[in-house]
Order: structure tokens, then C-alpha cells, then sequence
């Protein structure tokens, strides 16, 4: 198959033959910080963004579990041309409804200043009884993560997806890395958001699976031990979706431009192709001790990509972007079959020479400290 590819606002713009059966749909969640544009402290604003933004766009922004969060998705799509569209327009709407009232609409993975106070819960029953039940894990400014949720066929054929996944995805984590400062300091991890997050009793990376029944299974007996208040608290790294056709992937924090989101979506979707093709030709899932993936994942939020990664093979300590480079090499044909490899390369070299979000946050508070971050951020959210 060969590429059509057009420029359009400094970034090819792929295109997937329409036609072939065999391309996988993605989709992006993505969730941000309000502060205000002053102090740049986290201001529990949701609902008044909600009311702010049109009818047409309100299907796609939803709440999330604290008041200063808000979260859009997008629709599912094969074209990266349309997901960047999707995403562009909703980063903007929300951008532009912050401004109104006074706040900032910030792509981080969470907040960096110190001396905010706890936020409030939003709105939700189901929010209120996880306060009730896991009580100061809830407490907190906010984190803001990356989910990319990528088509399959079937449960079955997803299960044998997710345990292929396993070994690659702190490499996609340690991509997203965009928290490196926290309560005023920088925290010595690229990935802040991640140590938070690891606090929830049901987060971690997913065990091998034998069957669809046996994740179904997992899922009942983590409900009865009360880790887990219903199957929407499941927060392996990557699950199957509770109530969509995909994989998702709980890749880390939300990136700070929209072509690092669509980048990320890309080597998601590109993986995920390439393990059902391995699937397809009866290859074993490769087997790394849990002990050694948890140790990867650890890593990957210390380091992000400027530093050192796990070899999802050896298990030996690899700079990350000699494994970053394997892995496109790996996944190439399947970015070919989806139109995704100029888009692809462009932005990798981006990421390369600009650094992961936490690299260019603590480039930005350098000279300036650390409140710089949060305008600068704003306005590369909405880039």
C-alpha cells in the first residue's frame, strides 16, 4: 500500500486507504487542570466550563473525579488527520471558555504549585461513595492522564492483545512523562502523577490473562476484596473497555500539545496492530516477571525518555530511546498500513529534540521557577 500525504499546519497529514478491512479505529481521552489565570492554584470550575461551551461539543466533555478536572474524548476515528482535528477543536473550545471566567485551561499531569487546597469532589454519587470508601487517596488537586482506546474484534481476541502488550508499555508511559514538579518542587520523577496514582489499590500493570471469562473473573474477586467499588475502577494500565469495543490503554499523563497526543496514539494503534498480527501467526505472548515489569514502570516515571528504560526482553537497564527506536522499527509495518509513518516521524523527531513535557517543564522553570510552567503550558495546550 502506499501513503498519500499532504502538509497542512506544519504536520503531515497521512492518509489510510480507506477501504482495507484490516485498519484499526483510535480514540483519545484526555483530561486537564482548571487554575486561575493569576495564582495559577487549581479552581474547582467544571460545571461553570460545561455551561460555557456549546451544546454541540458537550457530548464530549464529561467530568471528572475532582471539580478542578475536566475531561474531553474523541470520537473514534482511522485517520490521525481527523483525531488531531477532534482533539485541536475541543483543547480550543475548553481554552476558550476557561479564559472567560478567568482560568487556564492546562495540559498537566498534575499541579505544581504548592499550598492549593484540597479540591472538591465533582458532583457524582459514584465519586462521593469512592470518598466514602478510599478517603485521603481522594484528596488532592488533580491528576490528569492519556487514555487511547484502539478497536478489536472481540473480548477474546482483546485479552490476548492486552498480554502482548505488557512488556512495551512503560516505554509509552516514560512518552507521556508531563509531571515533574509538585506542592512547590520538583520531585526528582519525570512522572509525579504516576507515584500519585499508584497509590489506588487497583493500579498496576496487567496480569496475564488466560481467557476473557478469567479477566472477567479477576475483575468480580477485586470488587469483593473492596479494592474496587464496580469494574469502571479498574485501573490496570491496559484494560479492556467496560463499555466500548476496544483496548485501552491508561498510557500515563496528558500530554502537553495536541501532536504529542496524536503521536502517542499512533505508536499506541501501530502496537496493537502489530501484536494481532503476532496473534494471527500463533506467537506466544513474551513472558517478563512481574517483579521486573513493575520495576519498568517505576522507571518509566522516574526517567520519562531522557533517561534509562527496561528492556522488555532482557530486563537490562537500556537508554529509553534506543528502546523507543526499536520499537517504531518494530511496529513500522503496521504505521505503514494505517498511513501513520510520516506523521509518525515528523513527530517523533519533535519529541526527540523538544524533550518529554517534564523535560521542557523544567526547562521553562529554570530561570524563572516554577510558576512559569503554568502559562507556558496553557498556551501549549491549545497550540
Amino acid at each position: 500500500m502506499t501513503d498519500a500525504t499532504a502538509e497542512r499546519g506544519g504536520r503531515p497529514v497521512d492518509v489510510a486507504p480507506a477501504s482495507a478491512p484490516d485498519l484499526l479505529t483510535v480514540g483519545v481521552e484526555e483530561e486537564f487542570l482548571l487554575v486561575d489565570q493569576e495564582t495559577g492554584q487549581p479552581v474547582p470550575a467544571v460545571e461553570k466550563i460545561i455551561d460555557e461551551i456549546s451544546p454541540q461539543l458537550r457530548e464530549m466533555v464529561q467530568r471528572e473525579f475532582l471539580a478542578t478536572q475536566i475531561e474531553i474524548g474523541s470520537a473514534p476515528v482511522v485517520g490521525l488527520d481527523a483525531l488531531g482535528r477532534s482533539l485541536s477543536a475541543l483543547r480550543q473550545a475548553l481554552g476558550d471558555a476557561a479564559d472567560r471566567i478567568g482560568l487556564r485551561l492546562v495540559a498537566i499531569g498534575t499541579a505544581p504549585l504548592g499550598g492549593s487546597p484540597p479540591a472538591p469532589v465533582a458532583d457524582n454519587p459514584r465519586f462521593h461513595r469512592m470518598v466514602e470508601r478510599f478517603g485521603a487517596l481522594s484528596h488532592g488537586p488533580g491528576l490528569n492522564g492519556m487514555h487511547v482506546h484502539v478497536g478489536i474484534p472481540d473480548r477474546e481476541t482483546g485479552v490476548q492483545i492486552l498480554n502482548h502488550l505488557r512488556p512495551w508499555l512503560p516505554l509509552l508511559a516514560a512518552a507521556t512523562a508531563n509531571s515533574p514538579f509538585f506542592d512547590g518542587r520538583d520531585t526528582g520523577y519525570a512522572s509525579w502523577r504516576s507515584v500519585l496514582w499508584n497509590m489506588w489499590p487497583s493500579v498496576g500493570p496487567t496480569p496475564p490473562l488466560e481467557s476473557a471469562a478469567h479477566y472477567d473473573e479477576l475483575i468480580a474477586r477485586l470488587i469483593d476484596t473492596g479494592a474496587m467499588l464496580d469494574d469502571g475502577m479498574l485501573y490496570w494500565y491496559a484494560r479492556l473497555s467496560s463499555h466500548l469495543p476496544t483496548v485501552e490503554l491508561r498510557l500515563g499523563d496528558v500530554c502537553p500539545t495536541v501532536d504529542d497526543a496524536i503521536l502517542l496514539a499512533a505508536l499506541v494503534r501501530g502496537l496493537v496492530a502489530t501484536v494481532r498480527d503476532d496473534i494471527g501467526a500463533g506467537r506466544p505472548a513474551p513472558e517478563i516477571p512481574h517483579q521486573v515489569l513493575t520495576a519498568a514502570h517505576w522507571r518509566a516515571s522516574h526517567d520519562g525518555l531522557e533517561g534509562m528504560a527496561v528492556d522488555p526482553v532482557s530486563g537490562e537497564s537500556r537508554p529509553a530511546w534506543h528502546l523507543m527506536r526499536r520499537l517504531i522499527h518494530l511496529i513500522t509495518p503496521a504505521l505503514e498500513r494505517h498511513g501513520d509513518l510520516a506523521t509518525v516521524t515528523l513527530l517523533i523527531g519533535r519529541l526527540r529534540a523538544h524533550g518529554t513535557g517534564a523535560a521542557r517543564q523544567r526547562a521553562i522553570a529554570g530561570p524563572d521557577g516554577i510558576a512559569a510552567v503554568i502559562p507556558h503550558l496553557a498556551r501549549l495546550t491549545r497550540a
